[in-house]
């Protein structure tokens, strides 16, 4: 048996986005294809189409920016059939323009079908994750936080893998935990792994949680990776509609109800009485030794 952590970050441009978050949902393998048949046939119930196929993807900046609310409430809420029949129209006639380089031209109602899906797909996505018990974990940064200036594997992801890996190690020995990425570009990706590689298995803590998560990463293109691009949401949601611990920044009020759902995924556990939260708030990205100099 394992768990995939499907990872995808949110923010890490450092401009607009208050937080910079790095996102992990992780799916009991028996799960995973169940999730993802869901997740589809949302899609199709919602868009009356694949949103993720050819040229489209399911990106959360793109479904949930301020913009879609607005066009969501332009209108009164339309019905079920309605939405997808409209929401189908506008999704074709952007292709087209798009494969002709012309402007779109879509009506009101179907600006606003299409927004009212985009914004009741997310709420299902949500709903299909806790009902396959998945779990949320993540590091959430602030934007102004000092980054370091050493090459090794930085905290954000060593703060995902510590949780990680006690939600392993609640469960039998045989479960272990495989870590997807969104993959970056190709000399990053070669840092990355050689950071997991020194970590887990040069560091004495890295070489514990190497009992349970694997330490040699998988890479996929989040386009053709649903569950990447649940992460890649989820982490939207957490850096502009969730605020736990010392998260200061406002908050945009239009996500609070995904923000409440994204919060009910999250890992919680008691370990030797303290309270370990699946949600890691970390002010500075440099290691102690480098705060000191």
């Amino acid at each position: 048996m394992s768990y995939l952590l499907f990872v995808d970050e949110s923010g890490h441009d450092r401009q607009e986005s208050p937080y910079a978050v790095l996102a992990g949902v992780a799916v009991e393998d028996s799960r995973v294809w169940a999730l993802i048949s869901a997740l589809r046939a949302a899609e199709e119930e919602f868009f009356g189409q694949r949103i993720t196929s050819g040229t489209l993807e399911l990106k959360a900046k793109k479904i949930l920016k301020t913009k879609v609310f607005r066009h969501a409430q332009q209108m009164p809420t339309l019905s079920a059939v309605e939405r997808r029949t409209q929401a189908a129209a506008c999704l074709r006639e952007g292709a087209q323009a798009a494969s002709e380089g012309r402007p779109a031209h879509q009506t009101m109602s179907q600006l606003t079908a299409l927004a009212q899906a985009k914004l009741a797909f997310a709420a299902r996505l949500l709903e299909l994750c806790a009902q396959a018990q998945v779990k949320a974990f993540a590091s959430i940064v602030d934007r102004d936080a000092p980054l370091p200036a050493g090459s090794f594997l930085r905290k954000d992801y060593s703060y995902l893998f510590e949780r990680f890996f006690c939600f392993l190690d609640e469960r039998p020995d045989h479960h272990q935990g495989l870590v997807v990425f969104d993959e970056l570009d190709r000399s990053q990706s070669h840092i990355l792994v050689d950071q997991m590689a020194h970590y887990f298995q040069n560091t004495a803590t890295g070489r514990l949680r190497a009992s349970r998560v694997v330490p040699e990463p998988f890479f996929v293109h989040s386009d053709l990776t649903s569950l990447v691009q649940v992460a890649d949401l989820i982490a939207y949601i957490i850096a502009w509609g969730v605020r736990v611990g010392n998260m200061n920044r406002p908050a945009r009020t239009e996500l609070a109800e995904l923000g409440e759902a994204v919060l009910a995924l999250r890992y919680f556990q008691h370990r030797d009485d303290f309270p370990v939260w699946g949600f890691a708030v970390i002010d500075d990205l440099r290691p102690r030794e480098e705060k000191s100099r």
